[in-house]
């Protein structure tokens, strides 16, 4: 379906192909009430996607919307509450609104150029300058000035009216968005062409209807791309499958919540690792983590554990997160402990009440929003770890499960 001037495309529901959240680039348009966010939104993306209004305040909440937006490619979309909203609701949505700075991969300010830019949009300047955030400054309503004053560093008119500047003004935001840093793979480097790895995969109550989760899919395709083969089993048919293989795998890949029996079933030669443990590397955690989970070691009766969860779903009776995980460790610590939970966007922002976080693999929050929460706790020296690290510890197989990452391996040693 094409939209006008060939700006973007909808993309309503995620289909198998599409580009998981998590690996999209985040857009945050800030700026103060009436200042045209919502419209410059409607303008760059082609579509009625924000409502507009006179009346100030209109957007209430963070709007997001996926799509493909040319020439950058997959991008989420937000449009965010005005930054001067009064009353304490408005304040709870200035709250809210800052809180999209910590997963904003490009902002874009949004200033009234009648206006001009105050104390508001200062301070934000000054928030995306300390949080490194590439930015433009989106000098708004062009079409309502008489002579056009110059453009400063980082600005552009425009005019979410007439359309004027809005294709320069995403051509500035594609190029700020590339990075020159290459992002590590998920599994395909440690494979070589021909290599197959094996891939364990439990079916329970908690696995979606007639798909994989996005870890299990994503690791797939990255083998795939590795030209290496993917060899999906359940947890039951591990053994018989490995005693008909003619050859070993390169690695396997498991299910933390069937990391025992899988480690028991694997000869201790092949290479064994985890989904969670995999896109804690791809995330930049994998360090952090493993040296989190040996701080279970040192516990205490009363400490506060948060388990963390990047996205929400239905709760299972045996859930993983505030089941499983507590049971898990309970069993391993030996001590009273307290556990406190949290999911999607609602992580704390003061974690000093807590002895040790236990993060998901994250495969649903962006690089930004991970490392964050990751800084988070080491700015309140509070431990870090993540579900798979942790469940390889409490199963006495951590560092049989970062094997395959030497350097890991010898920073836990080092630790210990």
């Amino acid at each position: 379906m094409a939209f006008p001037g060939g700006l973007g495309r909808e993309e309503n529901s995620m289909g198998l192909n599409d580009a998981p959240t998590a690996s999209r680039v985040h857009i945050g348009f800030f700026g103060r009430r009436n200042a045209g966010k919502s419209s410059l939104v409607n303008a760059v993306t082609g579509q009625d996607l924000a409502v507009v209004s006179e009346v100030k305040g209109t957007t209430t909440d963070p709007v997001w919307k996926a799509m493909e937006l040319l020439p950058l490619g997959p991008v989420v979309i937000i449009d965010t509450p005005g930054l001067d909203d009064v009353g304490s609701l408005g304040a709870k949505r200035v709250k809210k609104a800052r809180s999209i700075l910590n997963k904003t991969d490009v902002a874009v300010l949004v200033v009234d150029a009648l206006a001009g830019v105050g104390e508001p949009e200062k301070e934000l300047l000054d928030i995306f300058r300390a949080k490194k955030i590439p930015y433009v400054v989106a000098l708004n309503k062009r079409d309502l000035l008489g002579e056009i004053p110059p453009e400063g560093p980082g600005e552009i008119y425009v005019s979410a009216e007439l359309g004027t500047g809005v294709k320069r003004l995403k051509e500035t935001v594609a190029a700020l968005a590339v990075t020159a840093e290459p992002k590590l793979r998920l599994v395909g480097d440690l494979l070589s062409p021909g290599d197959f790895a094996l891939l364990v995969i439990p079916i329970d109550k908690a696995a979606p209807k007639g798909r994989l989760i996005l870890p299990q899919q994503q690791t797939i395709r990255d083998i795939l791309e590795a030209d290496a083969a993917a060899v999906v089993v359940k947890e039951f048919e591990l053994r018989e499958i490995l005693g008909s293989l003619a050859k070993k795998p390169r690695l396997v890949v498991t299910d933390s919540q069937v990391f025992a029996k899988v480690s028991a079933d694997v000869p201790p030669d092949i290479p064994l690792t985890s989904f969670s443990i995999l896109f804690a590397r791809l995330k930049g955690l994998l360090e952090t983590s493993a040296l989190g989970a040996l701080k279970l070691d040192s516990l205490k009766d009363g400490d506060r554990i948060l388990v963390a969860e990047g996205c929400t779903h239905h709760r299972q009776c045996d859930d993983i997160g505030t089941v499983k995980l507590p049971r898990w460790i309970r069993n391993y610590v030996g001590k009273a402990l307290e556990f406190s939970f949290c999911s999607g966007g609602d992580f704390p922002e003061d974690l000093s009440p807590f002895a040790l976080v236990v993060h998901c693999g994250a495969c649903m929050l962006n690089d930004r929003e991970t490392l964050f929460r990751q800084k988070q706790a080491q700015d309140q020296n509070v431990p870090m770890t993540n579900f798979g690290t942790l469940i390889a510890h409490t199963q006495g197989i951590l560092r049989r499960s970062l094997s395959v990452f030497p350097h890991i391996e010898a920073l836990i040693e080092e630790d210990a």
